[in-house]
């Protein structure tokens, strides 16, 4: 189905969306982000100078680590994690989400009040409230768009990773009529966010398979401890080499 089938149904089909949408809010719990501060760092000492690799996980409520109790738990800290195991290089990471957050608001309202200036390594964790909300694909455009061009401006020698919107029929809280709903705005996202990342210099990953439901929170929608570390596995390919072709 072409993008712009998918957009003309996925419209005509809002109503139903908007009924489960407001069904799952009031059963589902709403998640805190977890406890502990937002920034840390393996295997790096003040006489040593910065650590050879420095991370910063930007984006929505699972960049934040909602899902976990522990902010250990969460991605940015366990991509860190597995770098130093596989490297045995120093490694810091800084977390900087948000619950809600579409790609306008990391541009606009995140981003600028980052002071960190040298960061190796950017991880960009949006596009799924983009795509629930009904963004087009030319708002999503400008707001991605917008954020990258923002990116090398401000870190001008960083790598940035960009990790798609899953499956929402993967999603195990999501009915399967609105799964398929949301399915068809997730290929517009996507389409737009892959086009994106090949004009503006980004490395978009494949989207994160989901073989199980054994990797969600109670919510049923972000990842717990378990589910972060597959998704830092899953993205630590496209981080450690510079080399890794974007998804088509």
């Amino acid at each position: 189905m072409n993008n712009f089938t998918a957009g003309l149904i996925s419209w005509l089909l809002l109503p139903v969306a908007g009924y489960y949408g407001l069904q799952i809010r009031r059963t589902t719990p709403r998640m805190p982000p977890p406890r502990g501060n937002q920034r840390g760092s393996l295997a790096t000492s003040p006489d040593r100078g910065p650590a050879d690799w420095r991370l910063l996980i930007m984006g929505d409520s699972s960049a934040a680590g909602v899902g976990v109790d522990r902010v250990e738990e969460a991605l940015a800290p366990q991509l860190a994690d597995i770098i130093h195991q596989r490297t045995g290089e120093s490694v810091s990471w800084r977390t900087a989400g948000a619950n809600s957050a579409e790609a306008r608001h990391l541009r606009d309202l995140i981003l600028p009040n980052i002071e960190e200036r040298d960061f190796t390594h950017i991880v960009l964790c949006v596009g799924t409230n983009d795509m629930k909300n009904f963004l087009t694909a030319m708002q999503f455009k400008k707001g991605f768009g917008g954020l990258l061009y923002a990116i090398h401006a401000r870190w001008p020698d960083a790598k940035v990773v960009w990790s798609p919107v899953l499956n929402m029929p993967d999603v195990p809280v999501l009915p399967p009529v609105l799964a398929w709903i949301l399915k068809l705005r997730t290929q517009i996202i996507n389409t737009m966010g892959f086009r994106m990342c090949r004009e503006r210099h980004a490395v978009a990953a494949e989207p994160l398979p989901v073989p199980s439901v054994e990797g969600f929170a109670e919510d049923g929608f972000h990842a717990n401890a378990a589910g972060y570390r597959y998704w830092a596995e899953h993205l630590s390919t496209y981080v450690m080499d510079v080399e890794a072709p974007s998804a088509p």
